[in-house]
């Protein structure tokens, strides 16, 4: 092995936590209902026609969004939301939301500023507080279904909020 190949092996590229933000089953069901719209429409015309627009949208919707769901991804240096990457060393405070407060740091209590990465199908919330000088963004507000492992996962006790 190279040193270049045990440079990249080593155990600060290892992610410590890595989660995918996935549809919950309700996103499938309307994906699959959209779908069967298309035969609907395209019925009229041919029961061909109706199952080829059945199977292309359903194609084209699945793609979309596999291809829209986002990572969460620790490693020892880096956080990656979504297509944003932070070093941890311009990681402040952790906090999870869950609940009602979570609604709140979603909506009303939300700052302009804030980079998201949010999901309605999931309901906690991450919010990771930024204290990079030169970048303007307060905080990122991540969706996440294991909150208290991510928090973990960044060196922090989690400041829950019910």
């Amino acid at each position: 092995m190279s040193s270049e190949q045990a440079l990249n092996a080593s155990p600060l590229s290892a992610a410590s936590y890595t989660e995918k933000l996935w549809p919950n089953i309700w996103a499938w069901v309307i994906v699959v209902g959209l779908s069967a719209a298309g035969i609907l429409i395209f019925i009229p015309i041919s029961e061909l026609a109706g199952i080829i627009a059945f199977v292309g949208l359903l194609v084209l919707q699945t793609a979309l969004l596999i291809l829209s769901t986002p990572k969460i991804e620790v490693t020892a240096t880096t956080l990656q939301v979504g297509r944003a990457v932070i070093e941890r060393e311009f990681i402040g405070a952790v906090s999870v939301y869950h609940g009602d407060d979570a609604t709140e740091q979603r909506g009303t209590r939300l700052n302009g500023l804030a980079y998201l990465c949010i999901r309605g199908w999931i309901k906690p919330v991450v919010k990771v507080e930024i204290t990079d000088p030169n970048d303007k963004t307060p905080y990122w507000l991540a969706s996440s279904r294991n909150p208290e492992r991510l928090a973990a996962a960044l060196g922090s006790r989690a400041h829950r909020q019910d």
